[in-house]
């Protein structure tokens, strides 16, 4: 068993989602580079997020929510609704202990219809992080149904940006490993 883990949330609303597919893709590349225990937490199949506090979540909820919790990576991504994210991955956000995820690594990744939603990682993503004082990455991508195909991704401009991503995700779970390394020595 590796000692980091990372945890992809698929904020789609269906399943399967391009959305799934954008996480797959991104941890298969990450553990081309550091190896990793990888979970992905399907919003859409969860099924136990009717609950208006944590006090409320049950077993699956709850599990999930410490998966995240306690990851030393967090790839999120979600599909774009009306220039935002979907409702459901804000209410499964908001579920999140806000003192969890200081300093912790999150990719930022996000699927819509066109490119004029492409800014929904800078505008609502990376300040949704932000509030928890993650370590959000300088790279995120947003793609559209033209960028992918069967499970790739198909525009070289896209495929350079994840490649610069997936780059700054393997540097930040190696610092986290060195971290980990010198506080058990």
């Amino acid at each position: 068993m590796s000692t980091l883990s990372i945890v992809g949330i698929a904020g789609s609303l269906s399943t399967p989602s391009s959305s799934r597919r954008l996480i797959d893709l991104t941890l298969a590349r990450i553990n081309r580079g550091i190896a990793a225990d990888n979970r992905v937490i399907d919003i859409a199949a969860l099924g136990s997020l009717a609950v208006h506090s944590r006090d409320a979540a049950g077993g699956e909820l709850e599990d999930a929510l410490r998966a995240v919790e306690e990851a030393d990576l967090i790839v999120a991504a979600t599909p774009v609704y009306k220039g935002s994210y979907s409702g459901l991955f804000k209410h499964f956000v908001d579920l999140l202990d806000y003192r969890s995820l200081v300093g912790t690594p999150v990719a930022l990744l996000a699927t819509g219809g066109s490119e004029r939603h492409a800014l929904v990682i800078e505008h609502q993503l990376r300040p949704l992080f932000a509030v928890f004082q993650a370590q959000v990455l300088g790279t995120g991508l947003f793609l559209t149904g033209k960028d992918m195909a069967d499970g790739r991704i198909t525009d070289p401009a896209a495929e350079a940006r994840l490649d610069r991503l997936v780059d700054e995700a393997v540097e930040a779970l190696t610092a986290r490993l060195a971290a980990k390394r010198s506080k058990a020595a």
